[in-house]
């Protein structure tokens, strides 16, 4: 392990089941090292996975099959940039489809609970605009979506 930092996630068992569905759906992704664990713990026996180390669109993460005690919540999310509409829909369709639920204003939640959010970039050029009533025009049009449709977002931007 050579990187200072990581973001750890807690799973319940499904680690690299995550990992590996995040390195085969986000770009510049990928699973790394797995550690199994040298000895019995709480939740698991000696040579069990205990931890994958990954990196979904370039941030390290590390998932820990810590067991059923903790759950994601919305308080953590990683936040997605896209550059067109083929890609908001295949980041939403893969997390959604693949056991995932839909959320408002481009989030969603993965089978495992971790929260995403598919931004399109025309999303954060539309609210903020110079023009405010364009942003804010942008921004309400935001509020009554669930995945965002970029078309939308524009011409409530034009008015």
């Amino acid at each position: 392990m050579s990187r200072k930092n990581a973001v750890c996630l807690w799973y319940d068992g499904t680690a690299f089941d995550a990992a590996r569905f995040y390195a085969e759906t986000f770009p510049d992704s990928a699973v790394g090292a797995l550690m199994r664990a040298p000895g019995d713990y709480p939740d698991g026996k000696q040579g069990e996975l205990l931890t994958v180390e990954f990196t979904v669109a370039g941030i390290p993460c590390v998932g820990l099959n810590g067991g059923p005690q903790f759950k994601h919540s919305e308080a953590f999310s990683f936040q997605i940039s896209t550059d067109d509409q083929a890609e908001t829909d295949r980041l939403w369709n893969a997390i959604v489809g693949n056991g995932g639920q839909e959320s408002a204003c481009g989030w969603c939640k993965d089978k495992w609970g971790l929260n995403w959010q598919i931004t399109p970039r025309a999303l954060i050029d539309a609210v903020t605009d110079p023009d405010r009533a364009a942003a804010k025009r942008a921004f309400e049009a935001m509020m009554t979506m669930k995945k965002i449709d970029i078309a939308a977002i524009e011409a409530a931007r034009r008015g």
